[in-house]
C-alpha cells in the first residue's frame, strides 16, 4: 500500500536545498559580524559595533553564489536601502508620538512593499529598508541617524570588501577575479550536455529546467556593474564570446529535445570538454566528428564548432552584452501592477499592526525589562516576504526557527563569559549563515542566536522568552493579514508573472515566424509537407535578437513556475485562487519549445513541416481555451 502524501503546505516547509558548501561564504561569514563588533566593544562604541554586525548579517543573507561584481548589486543596494531605512526610523522615532510614527511606518511599508514585486534585489532591498525603518525608531540610542546609518553602512560595506578581494577556495592558483562567472558559464556547457543525453528520456524535461536555470544564473552572473557597455578586459571579454556561443548550443538541444528522438552518447562528449574548458580557461583540444543526421543535430554540431573557434581565440571580440536590464518604465509597471498593489497593501497592513502592537505593549508590563519593541515589526516584514515560501511554510519555519535558537542561546549564555564569549559566538553564527540559508527554520535559528547575542552585547539583559512572544505574536498577525480579503482578484502575482510570459512567448514567436505565409492563417493553407518560410531569416536583428527574445521567454516562464510552485504551496483557502495556473504555464512552455523547433528548422531548412505547424495551432488552441491570447503571425 502507497502512504498518503503529506499536503504541499506541510511538505514544502520540510524541504531543503541541497549543494556543495559554500565555503567561500562560510569565510566570509566568519570574518564579518563578530570582528565588526570586536571593534565596536574596543573602540567604546558598542552600539554602532552591533548596527554594523547587524548589517553585515543582513548582508551574508544575500551573500549567494555567483560572480563578484554582481554581488555588487545583489550586497549593495539592500545595504544602502538599509541605511536610508534607519536614517527615516531614527529621525521618526526622535520626533514622532507614537500614532503618527505607525501611520509612517504604514506607508513606508506600501512603498517599500511595491518595489519588493520589481525583483530579488528589489525585493531585498524592500525587506533591508523596513527593518532598517524599524530598527531605527525602535532602538533608542545617543547616537545621530547619519552615524548610525554609516555604521550600517560600513558592516555592509566591509562584507561586499571580502566578497570582491579574498579568492574562492580552491581557486588560488588560477585568476580567481571571474571564477564566479567562469563556473557559472562551465555550468551551461554542462547543462546542455544533459539535456542532450536526456532526450527521449523520462528526465528530459527537468534537464531542459536545468538549462534554463544555468541560463539564467550565468547571464545575471556576467551582468554586474561595469564603467562601460561593454567588457573590457580580454578575459571578460572571453567569458562574453563563450557564453554567446552556448546559445546556439542550447537552441539545439532544445530542438533535440522537442523531437524527442535519443541521440548518440557522443553528441554531448564535445560540450563536456568545452565545460572543462571554461573551467580550466584552457582550450578545447580535438572534439569528436559530427553526426548530422537530422536539422537539429546538424545545427548543434555547426554551434560546437563555432562555439570551439570562439575558444581558440586567445581574446573574445568585443560585443555587446546578452543580459538582461529591466528598464525604469518596466519596474514601474511591475511596482504599480496587480501584485505590486497586493504585496505592498499586506506589508503595510502587517508592518503598521505590528509596530502598532510592539508599542502598546512596549508601555506595559509584558516587556518586562526590555526596552525595544522593533523585534515585531522586524520579524513581521520577513514573514510577509513570498519569495520565502508559502505563508504557511514561513510560519512554521519561523515559529519553529525562532523557539529552537532561543533555547540554544539561553543555554549558550549561562555558559560563555562577557563579552568575549558573546563576540565568538557571533562570529560563529556569520560563518553558519550562508549553510542555514537552505531552509529558512535553520536560518532563522541561527539568525535568533545572532541577533540575541548582539542584543546582550549592547548591554541588555538575556531576551529568549520575549523574542519567542514576539515571534509568536507576529506569526498569528502576518496569518490573519495574508488571509484578509484585498482589492481586486487573489493572486495577482501569480497572473502578472503569467501574462509576463505570454508577452515574451508572443515576442519571441512574432520574431521567429514574422509575417510569411507558411504559417498560415485559419487552417486552410494545405500542412501536408514543407512549407517554405525564406526571407524570414533576413529580418533586422538577427540570431542575436532571436536568443535574446528566447532568453527573455524562458526567463519569465521560470520566473512564472516559481510563482506558481509558491502560491501552489499555500492552505487551500488561498491555493485555490490560483488553481489551474500551472496548466498555463505548461502550455505556454510547450509553445516556446516549439518556437525554438521551429528557428532550428528553418535556419537548416527554411521550411516548416506539418509537426511543427501542428504543434504550435495546438498550443495556442490551447492557451485560448484558458483565456491566454497569443496570435499566430499571419500574412495580411
Amino acid at each position: 500500500m502507497s502512504r498518503p502524501a503529506a499536503p504541499l503546505w506541510l511538505s514544502h516547509a520540510l524541504r531543503a536545498q541541497r549543494g556543495p558548501v559554500p565555503w567561500g561564504a562560510v569565510i566570509r561569514g566568519a570574518l564579518a559580524a563578530g570582528p565588526l563588533l570586536l571593534a565596536g566593544v574596543l573602540a567604546g562604541r558598542t552600539p554602532l559595533g552591533v548596527l554594523a554586525a547587524i548589517a553585515a548579517m543582513l548582508a551574508g543573507i544575500n551573500d549567494r553564489p555567483g560572480s563578484r561584481r554582481a554581488a555588487v548589486e545583489r550586497l549593495g543596494v539592500p545595504a544602502s536601502a538599509g541605511a536610508l531605512g534607519l536614517l527615516v526610523g531614527t529621525y521618526a522615532g526622535q520626533e514622532l508620538a507614537a500614532v503618527p510614527l505607525t501611520s509612517a511606518l504604514t506607508g513606508l511599508g506600501l512603498v517599500a512593499g511595491g518595489i519588493s514585486a520589481v525583483g530579488p534585489v528589489a525585493s531585498a532591498a524592500g525587506t533591508h529598508l523596513l527593518v532598517g525603518a524599524a530598527l531605527g525608531a525602535g532602538m533608542p540610542a545617543a547616537e545621530s541617524g547619519p552615524l548610525r546609518a554609516l555604521a550600517f553602512l560600513a558592516g555592509a560595506g566591509w562584507l561586499l570588501l571580502l566578497r570582491l578581494a579574498l579568492p574562492t577556495p580552491g581557486s588560488l592558483a588560477g585568476d580567481f577575479r571571474f571564477d564566479g562567472e567562469r563556473a557559472a558559464v562551465a555550468e551551461v556547457y554542462d547543462a546542455v550536455a544533459a539535456l542532450v543525453e536526456a532526450v527521449g528520456k523520462a528526465h528530459a524535461t527537468a534537464r531542459r529546467a536545468a538549462l534554463t536555470a544555468a541560463l539564467d544564473h550565468a547571464q545575471d552572473a556576467l551582468a554586474g556593474p561595469r564603467l562601460r557597455r561593454y567588457a573590457s578586459s580580454a578575459a571578460e571579454r572571453r567569458l562574453h564570446a563563450q557564453y554567446a556561443a552556448a546559445l546556439p548550443l542550447a537552441e539545439a538541444a532544445t530542438a533535440l529535445f522537442w523531437a524527442g528522438e535519443p541521440v548518440s552518447a557522443r553528441a554531448a562528449e564535445g560540450l563536456r570538454r568545452l565545460a572543462a574548458a571554461v573551467r580550466g580557461n584552457t582550450g578545447t583540444g580535438p572534439l569528436p566528428a559530427p553526426s548530422r543526421s537530422v536539422p537539429a543535430l546538424r545545427a548543434l554540431d555547426d554551434a560546437l564548432l563555432r562555439a570551439a573557434e570562439a575558444f581558440d581565440r586567445a581574446d573574445g571580440p568585443r560585443q555587446r552584452l546578452l543580459t538582461r536590464h529591466r528598464g525604469a518604465r518596466d519596474a514601474l509597471r511591475a511596482a504599480l501592477g496587480t501584485g505590486g498593489r497586493e504585496y505592498g497593501l499586506r506589508v503595510a497592513l502587517c508592518f503598521g499592526a505590528s509596530a502598532a502592537i510592539a508599542q502598546a505593549l512596549h508601555h506595559t508590563r509584558w516587556y518586562g525589562q526590555h526596552q525595544h519593541w522593533y523585534w515585531l515589526p522586524a520579524t513581521a516584514v520577513f514573514l510577509v516576504k513570498p519569495d520565502l515560501g508559502p505563508l504557511v511554510s514561513r510560519v512554521l519555519c519561523r515559529a519553529a526557527g525562532t523557539v529552537l535558537g532561543a533555547v540554544v542561546f539561553a543555554g549558550l549564555a549561562a555558559l560563555l563569559p562577557r563579552p568575549a564569549g558573546l563576540i565568538a559566538l557571533v562570529a560563529v553564527c556569520g560563518a553558519l549563515v550562508p549553510v542555514a540559508t537552505r531552509h529558512f527554520a535553520a536560518q532563522t535559528a541561527v539568525v535568533t542566536v545572532l541577533v540575541l547575542a548582539l542584543v546582550m552585547a549592547g548591554g541588555e539583559p538575556q531576551a529568549s522568552v520575549s523574542r519567542i512572544g514576539e515571534t509568536l505574536l507576529a506569526c498569528v498577525l502576518v496569518l490573519v493579514v495574508g488571509h484578509l480579503p484585498m482589492p481586486g482578484r487573489r493572486g495577482g502575482a501569480v497572473r502578472a508573472r503569467l501574462a509576463t510570459a505570454g508577452s515574451a512567448a508572443q515576442a519571441y514567436l512574432a520574431h521567429v515566424l514574422g509575417e510569411s505565409d507558411a504559417v498560415g492563417g485559419s487552417g486552410d493553407h494545405d500542412t501536408s509537407g514543407d512549407h517554405d518560410t525564406s526571407g524570414v531569416l533576413g529580418r533586422p536583428g538577427g540570431r542575436t535578437e532571436r536568443w535574446a527574445l528566447r532568453r527573455e521567454a524562458y526567463r519569465a516562464l521560470a520566473e512564472a513556475r516559481t510563482t506558481i510552485a509558491l502560491a501552489a504551496a499555500e492552505l487551500p483557502a488561498l491555493a485555490r485562487y490560483t488553481a489551474g495556473t500551472d496548466a498555463v504555464a505548461d502550455v505556454l512552455e510547450r509553445l516556446v519549445d516549439t518556437t525554438t523547433a521551429c528557428a532550428v528548422h528553418l535556419d537548416e531548412t527554411g521550411r516548416l513541416t506539418s509537426r511543427h505547424l501542428g504543434q504550435l495551432r495546438e498550443a495556442l488552441r490551447q492557451l485560448e481555451t484558458h483565456g491566454v491570447k497569443v496570435p499566430l503571425p499571419v500574412a495580411a
